[in-house]
């Protein structure tokens, strides 16, 4: 089973029969599809967790489909967002790829197209939220080190062996030994090249 194809896929446009056009070609590529007349209507029955991406009318009566990426951007939304435009309102949603919306298609367009928009934004959701919780699992993993632990990280990370190390913590080799084996264990390291490769990343992503 695909299981990207299980995440939702919300529709929000208050054309009816292009809702339904578009319904009917994903639901026949066997994605999991919902739709929704109207901006507000979304947002008072959807909130978005795990993968899942918006495909929306840009512009709509009541809340634009530019005002809603705006308040999801404000609530957080994790779920990628591609925009149906017409011909004039290309610059507005250039203008909002450029502010994070995945992506536009431009009416009309054609069905691959819009499939391939849909694949993309949803691996995009799935790494976001990869890179998420794997951010979220070193930093417990570093929360989880003691002062000394943690200062023996730092040194493994300069390079520096155990002798040195022990110099300049002021403290003996075995002492050093046994701190940095329950460092390596709380990081879930399997060698100094893991575990060095691990935490630059790590502090990468968080800059």
């Amino acid at each position: 089973m695909n299981t990207t194809k299980q995440a939702p896929i919300h529709i929000i446009d208050d054309d009816e029969p292009f809702r339904d056009s578009l319904l009917w070609l994903l639901e026949s590529h066997d994605y999991q599809v919902a739709c929704h007349g109207s901006a507000e209507d979304f947002l008072g029955r959807v909130v978005s967790s795990g993968v899942g991406c918006l495909i929306v009318d840009i512009r709509m009566p009541g809340m634009s489909g530019l005002e809603l990426f705006e308040e999801l951007g404000r609530r957080g939304n994790p779920w990628p967002v591609i925009f149906i435009t017409g011909h004039g309102d290309v610059p507005m949603a250039v203008q909002a790829v450029k502010r994070g919306a995945h992506d536009f298609l431009e009416k009309p367009f054609n069905q691959q197209a819009l499939l391939d928009a849909v694949d993309s934004a949803l691996a995009t959701c799935r790494q976001r939220l990869d890179s998420t919780a794997s951010l979220s699992k070193m930093a417990e993993r570093l929360d989880s080190l003691t002062v000394r632990e943690r200062e023996v990280l730092e040194k493994v990370i300069e390079g520096k062996m155990n002798k040195v190390i022990a110099d300049d913590l002021g403290i003996s080799i075995k002492t050093v030994e046994a701190h940095r084996g329950k460092m390596m264990d709380k990081m879930g390291a399997r060698s100094i090249a893991d575990l060095v490769q691990a935490v630059v990343a790590y502090r990468q992503q968080k800059s």
